[in-house]
């Protein structure tokens, strides 16, 4: 049928990616990342994420890149803001953890935050400002 007897044209296709496609990508990449890379460095070597947070990382990571494919805005929104979350709090208490058996054996300097913890704190950051982004598109 055609448009001149009536009949309505096709709904136009809905793009996949949207405004905060990218950032939520990247961010949940980060993650991924964060989850295999050294999590914590003593004096007796490097504990590596798996060790202890990776598979809440691992997990994480893959629910924003998955709501990166999302063509739906306000989903993709919280699997932006549930990972962001989750890595921000492991973040925190695993330094407010580091400095506790620091201040606890007094051996300051000695257990740091290894490359994974900075790589998922920019993680975090990214989902974040993607969900802003998210959140003020019209």
């Amino acid at each position: 049928m055609s448009a001149s007897n009536g009949s309505a044209a096709p709904p136009a296709r809905r793009p996949i990616l949207h405004t905060g496609s990218f950032g939520l990508m990247a961010g949940g990449l980060l993650l991924i990342i964060g989850a295999f890379t050294p999590w914590v460095s003593t004096p007796l070597g490097n504990m590596t994420a798996m060790a202890g947070p990776g598979l809440w990382l691992l997990c994480g990571g893959v629910i924003a890149v998955a709501g990166s494919l999302l063509p739906h805005r306000r989903l993709a929104l919280a699997h932006a803001l549930v990972p962001a979350a989750a890595g921000g709090s492991l973040v925190l208490w695993q330094l407010a953890k580091i400095a506790q058996i620091s201040a606890e054996t007094d051996s300051w300097g000695k257990m740091l935050p290894g490359v994974s913890m900075v790589i998922v704190g920019g993680g975090v950051v990214l989902l974040i400002s993607a969900a802003r982004r998210m959140y003020t598109a019209a």
